[in-house]
């Protein structure tokens, strides 16, 4: 019974409303918001994790860039959060007055830092082939990005952030 095809679906696989899964073009991408809104895409694969922390599991540290909120234990793993967001120079700050901050950890040769954001939108699959190079972007954010995807008309372009250039900048000293 659960060997049969038609268990799952109710349908027939012969039948023309039988539907066979595309097969995904692209890379895999999350999809994510700073808090100006401006939306920014990170390769699925240089993600170690996300997570949804309550500010008051943050614990602040003094005398460290402004950058930088505070730290937060993973699993035993002390993990430095950043404001993404200022990190690239946007001019809206993080509110951290709410009850969960989105954090997406990087990590790179045992070095684990979490970009504090304000939204996760979603993954998506993303090719690299239709990514291109990026177009009016400020000075201060340049470094860090890789490229972008047109998302269609009347919509703004879909930027592909860099992690480990963010993760060794220089900038984290100031």
């Amino acid at each position: 019974m659960v060997g049969n095809p038609d268990f799952l679906t109710g349908q027939n696989p012969d039948s023309p409303e039988f539907q066979e899964l595309e097969t995904p073009e692209g890379e895999l991408h999350l999809r994510f918001f700073i808090p100006s809104r401006f939306e920014l895409a990170l390769p699925a694969t240089g993600i170690k994790e996300v997570i949804s922390q309550s500010p008051d599991r943050m614990t602040p540290i003094p005398n460290v860039s402004p950058l930088l909120l505070g730290t937060l234990n993973m699993r035993g793993r002390v993990i430095w959060v950043a404001d993404l967001g200022q990190f690239l120079g946007d001019s809206v700050p993080l509110n951290t007055d709410r009850t969960e901050i989105r954090v997406i950890a990087i990590e790179d040769q045992d070095i684990i830092l979490g970009f504090a954001v304000d939204d996760i939108n979603e993954i998506a699959w993303l090719s690299p082939e239709k990514m291109r190079s990026p177009t009016q972007i400020p000075d201060n954010m340049a470094p860090f990005i890789r490229g972008e995807w047109d998302m269609g008309e009347g919509q703004k372009p879909l930027r592909l952030l860099e992690p480990i250039s963010v993760l060794r900048s220089a900038r984290w000293a100031a």
